[in-house]
């Protein structure tokens, strides 16, 4: 089973978050990031082509072996899925069409939602606008792990089965450990996307079907894409919560890497946040930071002093009203 992880909790502390006071100051000193707020009209584009190249592997695929689809999968589909995902987060901050027109960004959040099989796009938006403003709350926070993850996936070869199954945890997290009541929205993301998944398994098959669900399974997984999970929150360094990618990988993630500079300024497009990065790099140049996501996911799995324990806590005190 490999060695036991050193941490028998999380790392609990008392301090608000650092990224609203961070973004103060240097707004203070740097005004112009301002400038940089807003949506990146080219976003919706990229978008689309992903998507379309998506429903052109699938036509391409759908005669071919099971195992050079499972290859595909993993190897091309699964990283176009997860950088889907990727956009999905863009979206849910409405930086495809601007915060007025908040339903141009839902649609298009749900059309995105396509390929990847699984109907989460509006369900994610609810979610992950409280991973920013509670960051580390007990309860609002449901980025953290739960204390049932933590102590059963607590050695070397138990970190590495949680990293299989990250999708599921992931995904049913939210709802099991703080549930929101259905909204029409997310009604009807659910029924398009099932209804879609219906017409690609009675047109395509069912290896098309695994190539868009097994594809995107494996791409949160235990793949390289999938190594930001682990890389923004987790505690490499004790006292930092938020830690930077630099690497390449950003060019087909919308910048997620530059992930500290995003929970400073989620209104700024992942395409304009290196700009961020230029103008502050004070601010951000000696914090932690990683250049590989595939040293993130060696590292959670084979030191002790990682695993789902290695995140910060705070003690919730409810939403603010």
């Amino acid at each position: 089973m490999g060695a036991h992880v050193s941490r028998t909790d999380f790392e609990w502390v008392y301090t608000e978050e650092p990224h609203a006071s961070r973004r103060k100051e240097i707004l203070a000193k740097y005004p112009q990031i301002k400038k940089l707020f807003g949506y990146d009209p080219k976003f919706k584009w990229i978008v689309t082509v992903m998507v379309f190249t998506q429903f052109l592997m699938f036509y391409l695929l759908k005669d071919l072996p099971f195992w050079i689809v499972f290859l595909a999968a993993y190897c091309f589909g699964g990283v176009i899925n997860h950088s889907l995902m990727l956009a999905i987060h863009e979206i849910a901050h409405n930086l495809a069409f601007g915060h007025a027109r908040p339903m141009a960004n839902r649609i298009l959040g749900i059309f995105a939602n396509l390929p990847i099989g699984l109907p989460f796009s509006v369900t994610f938006k609810y979610y992950h606008l409280e991973h920013h403003r509670y960051q580390g709350d007990e309860k609002l926070d449901t980025d953290i792990p739960t204390y049932f993850e933590a102590k059963l996936f607590c050695t070397t070869f138990g970190k590495f089965v949680w990293l299989l199954f990250q999708p599921l945890f992931y995904a049913f997290r939210p709802v099991v450990t703080y549930p929101k009541s259905p909204t029409l929205l997310e009604v009807i993301n659910t029924t398009i996307q099932l209804s879609f998944n219906a017409f690609i398994y009675y047109y395509c098959g069912g290896k098309i079907l695994f190539y868009m669900l097994g594809g995107s399974m494996m791409a949160m997984g235990f793949h390289p894409v999938a190594g930001h999970f682990i890389s923004e929150h987790y505690m490499f360094r004790k006292g930092f919560e938020t830690y930077s990618y630099y690497g390449c990988l950003n060019w087909i993630t919308f910048n997620v890497g530059y992930h500290n500079e995003h929970h400073d300024f989620p209104a700024v497009p992942g395409s304009r946040l290196p700009e961020v990065k230029r103008i502050a790099s004070e601010y951000y140049d000696n914090l932690p930071q990683h250049n590989s996501w595939v040293s993130v996911l060696y590292d959670f799995i084979m030191d002790p002093d990682i695993g789902p324990y290695a995140r910060i806590k705070r003690k919730s005190r409810g939403l603010k009203t």
